[in-house]
Order: C-alpha cells, then sequence, then structure tokens
C-alpha cells in the first residue's frame, strides 16, 4: 500500500496546496505556527505540503507503520525539508493519549496545527479521537480533519462491459466494506458522523468546514490510471464476495493489463474527487475559563 498512498497523495497535490492555504487563512495572517502534528501521515504527502507552507514550523509526522515514515523521511529530504521535518513511531488510538501501544510513555506533544486525513474513522472511538486531538492543541490551535466527502468517480454510467451503472454499485460495496470494518474495530463506538457537532463537543470553537474538488478529465495520464488500477484491484481482492459474478468479471476486463476496455487504456477513464476538510480552534486559557 506505500506506493499507492503516495502515488494517490502526489494526484492530490492542487488541492493539498490549495488546503494548506486555506489552514494558513484561518489561523490568521498574525499567527505563529512553531508546531504542526500530521496524525495518520501516511508517506508524508500533506506532512512536506504544510511544511513548505508554514516555513517556520517544525512538521512531524505521526503514524503507525515505520515502512510509510520511511517514506516520510527520504521524501522530506528529496524536497529539502529534512531539518524541518520529523517522523514518530506511534499506534493510534493509544499514541494521542501519551502511550505507543506498549504502554510507554510517549507523548506526542502540543502543536499549533493538527493535520489528520482519512485516520479519526479507522480508530473505534472517533469522538474520543477527536477529543484526544483537540487536547493536544495550544490555545488559538486549529485542529483540521479530512473525513466524508463524496465517493470518486472515475467511470462513465455505461462502460460497454457487463450491466451499466457499474460505480454506483461499487459504490454500495465499498459502504458495506466501510461498515463492516467500523464494526470489527476495537472499542468501536456507533456515532451519528456529524463532524462540526462531533468538533463541538471537542471543545472547539469556530468550527467549519470547506471542500475542494480534484478534476482530471479523459484522457487520464499513466500516474492517475496506475492509481485507479490499483485502488480496484484492492477493491476487488477485499469485496469479492459483495459483487455479483457479472460484476466481478467486469472487473476482471477493467483490470487486464493487456484489455483495451482495461483501465490502464480506455480513453474514457477519469478521475473526479472531493476532499472535505472539517476545522475548529481551541480557545484561549481566558475564553476558556470565561465559558
Amino acid at each position: 500500500m506505500a506506493a499507492h498512498l503516495e502515488n494517490g497523495g502526489e494526484l492530490q497535490l492542487p488541492v493539498l496546496h490549495r488546503t494548506a492555504a486555506r489552514l494558513g487563512e484561518l489561523l490568521g495572517p498574525g499567527a505563529e505556527v512553531r508546531r504542526i502534528l500530521d496524525i495518520g501521515s501516511g508517506p508524508g504527502v500533506m506532512t512536506c505540503v504544510l511544511a513548505e507552507a508554514f516555513a517556520g514550523a517544525e512538521t512531524v509526522a505521526v503514524d503507525g507503520a515505520p515502512v510509510l515514515l520511511e517514506r516520510t523521511s527520504a521524501r522530506a529530504e528529496r524536497l529539502g525539508l529534512g531539518g524541518r521535518v520529523t517522523v514518530r513511531h506511534a499506534e493510534l488510538p493509544e499514541g494521542l493519549h501519551g502511550a505507543d501501544g506498549q504502554g510507554t510513555d510517549r507523548g506526542l506533544g502540543t502543536a499549533d496545527l493538527i493535520w489528520s486525513s482519512k485516520t479519526v474513522h479507522h480508530l473505534g472511538d472517533q469522538q474520543g479521537a477527536l477529543n484526544a486531538l483537540s487536547a493536544l492543541l495550544r490555545p488559538g490551535g486549529l485542529l483540521a480533519v479530512a473525513e466524508g466527502g463524496l465517493p470518486m468517480r472515475f467511470l462513465p454510467r455505461d462502460i460497454a462491459i457487463g450491466a451499466p451503472g457499474l460505480q454506483t454499485r461499487l459504490d454500495a460495496v465499498q459502504e458495506h466494506s466501510f461498515a463492516r470494518m467500523r464494526a470489527e474495530l476495537p472499542g468501536s463506538v456507533p456515532v451519528v458522523e456529524d463532524w462540526p457537532a462531533m468538533l463541538r463537543r471537542a471543545g472547539l470553537t469556530g468550527v467549519g468546514g470547506f471542500t475542494y474538488l480534484l478534476d482530471l478529465p479523459a484522457p487520464l495520464g499513466g500516474t492517475a490510471r496506475t492509481f485507479l488500477h490499483a485502488q480496484l484491484t484492492r477493491l476487488r481482492d477485499n469485496a469479492s464476495d459483495l459483487l455479483t459474478a457479472d460484476d466481478l468479471g467486469t472487473l476482471d476486463v477493467l483490470l487486464d493489463p493487456e484489455a483495451e476496455q482495461g483501465i490502464l487504456h480506455r480513453p474514457d477513464a477519469f478521475l473526479l474527487s472531493a476532499t472535505t476538510v472539517f476545522t475548529g480552534v481551541r480557545a484561549a486559557d481566558d475564553e476558556r475559563r470565561a465559558r
């Protein structure tokens, strides 16, 4: 998954740069950003974008996979950011509470900006995770959580293979797989995924959100095609029990590297995705006491 995650992050770079700029606007022109935490940083694509956008800050990539942290360090070095990007191994959610998953006290410290993308939904107690992230903010600090959004689109309704509407059926399969994943997480707690309300319950103020669109029209370049091929392969492997024989056959054609109708060659493949970010600010200590 490491190469796939980095490939996907690089495709999203236009959105990530716009997001970092928006976070700077939300913090305000006079804000002093000294330390940033990227929680669930993966291969560090957004870690490095944040380091570039906030040149005076130490940016810390936090993840439970050492191989992804190695990629983060290598990426930072390639971009000339090695002196300002550090990595921290922490199992989540234990690491949010000052432990590394083995009972060792390794607190992450506080930050002026905390970024977390598609990570909280992998933790059993999502509200508890937001509460813990909020507690790591310095007064006036900003928490930004990328969750929700819209399903990715990449195929026309009728692709001349199998029954029309494959994309919609794949969406349903992924929703089912997501619900199954959530139910099997340790300490899974059902919650209405109203992210602004959840951020308010975590004690944050000025809660809001924004969405940016990645629109790569057909015909796609090789990087986007490789990403979609890996995405469909993962879906084929993980959710084959939820697909009909007809749709499995269609996926096999799409994944065939030699097939003209495959995702690596077909001229009508595109990539359209929406990234939604929810934000909230930790009030200054005197404001918190007044409340």
